[in-house]
């Protein structure tokens, strides 16, 4: 047992210091994918770990009028959480570091820390900017939270049918029994529509266009980060880079969940390496679905549109696929 406890607490800075690393490296992917996709040159892909390496060396300015303790604090607890929410998920086809000390409900309500972070940070930053987009971050938050949660929750609906006895909301559970084999053709559909609702949710959670009313630099001069700079900055970044990592292992994790060592033969050391990198590969393609190919696409709606996209549109498809999902378990009792 105190073995099992170090080993984990061990693994916690690596784990750390692999999310910041990846969440990085996927954020240079999607500005030179942006930049090609729209027909422009673009930075490098090391230009994130730049912008972070010049911002920790920059001069962190707190406003006169701003709430010193809370505009310094939110930024740590932004990146803690989220390196956190890390901790509970199967990060790189490993067991989670926690499991059987959370579930799918934590994650979800850890997920909102982040956003709430930022809030806080805009409301004590004492700039009309910043409150306003501290605003607007507390709508597209509220707006996405529900069919965020009418997917996940389906999901784990669908293993504990399927698995009676199981915790149905363990994500590490839930990774080894795909929801996919548990459904017939109309819960295929409907999985098919919590996925697409999920890949929706992702820019919502990132703040990246066109859901980035937030900031709308054009607009409110960059909104809730208006007044941040220096290492304050820095942490906000780092906390974004790494979030993309989690929605996506998220999404992984609820709906892609196999590896390909098993398929392919491969045992030992040659199998973890080997679904190390197949998980990789579906991290990019999540990440490129729900965040670039959308960002590259389509411009910044106006807050009125992002409420209606997600209470709207996305909550409509989710329920959707939950009533999908519902007549095909019927269908099968009958």
């Amino acid at each position: 047992m105190i073995e099992g406890l170090l080993l984990r607490t061990a693994l916690v800075p690596i784990i750390a210091c692999a999310g910041i690393l990846l969440g990085l490296l996927y954020r240079g992917l999607d500005r030179v994918l942006v930049a090609r996709m729209q027909s422009r040159v673009g930075p490098p892909v090391t230009q994130p770990f730049r912008d972070v390496k010049k911002l920790l060396l920059k001069e962190n300015i707190v406003p006169r009028d701003a709430v010193g303790w809370i505009f310094n604090s939110v930024p740590v607890i932004a990146l803690s959480v989220t390196v956190l929410i890390l901790l509970y998920l199967p990060f790189i086809g490993m067991e989670p570091v926690l499991e059987g000390h959370g579930d799918l409900i934590l994650v979800i309500y850890l997920l909102l820390i982040p956003s709430l972070a930022l809030v806080l940070g805009g409301f004590s930053s004492g700039s009309t900017y910043a409150t306003v987009g501290a605003q607007r971050e507390m709508v597209t938050m509220m707006s996405y939270e529900f069919p965020l949660a009418v997917a996940s929750v389906s999901i784990a609906w669908i293993i504990s049918a399927a698995n009676p006895g199981i915790a149905a909301f363990s994500l590490g559970a839930i990774a080894m029994n795909p929801a996919w084999a548990a459904v017939g053709p109309l819960g295929l559909l409907g999985l098919a529509l919590l996925l697409l609702t999920m890949l929706a949710v992702m820019p919502g959670e990132l703040g990246v266009a066109p859901f980035d009313v937030a900031e709308a630099e054009t607009e409110i001069a960059g909104g809730v980060l208006v007044e941040y700079s220096g290492r304050n900055l820095a942490m906000f970044y780092l906390a974004d880079a790494v979030k993309a990592v989690v929605l996506g292992t998220i999404v992984i994790a609820l709906f892609l969940p196999w590896g390909i060592a098993g398929s392919l033969g491969i045992t030992g050391m040659a199998a973890v390496a080997a679904d190390a990198i197949f998980y990789l590969v579906k991290l990019f393609i999540v990440i490129f679905v729900g965040s670039i190919f959308i960002r590259a696409a389509i411009a910044r709606f106006r807050i009125t549109q992002v409420v209606k996209a997600y209470w709207g549109y996305a909550t409509f498809v989710s329920l959707l696929g939950l009533l999908l999902i519902s007549l095909d378990m019927l269908s099968r009792l009958l």
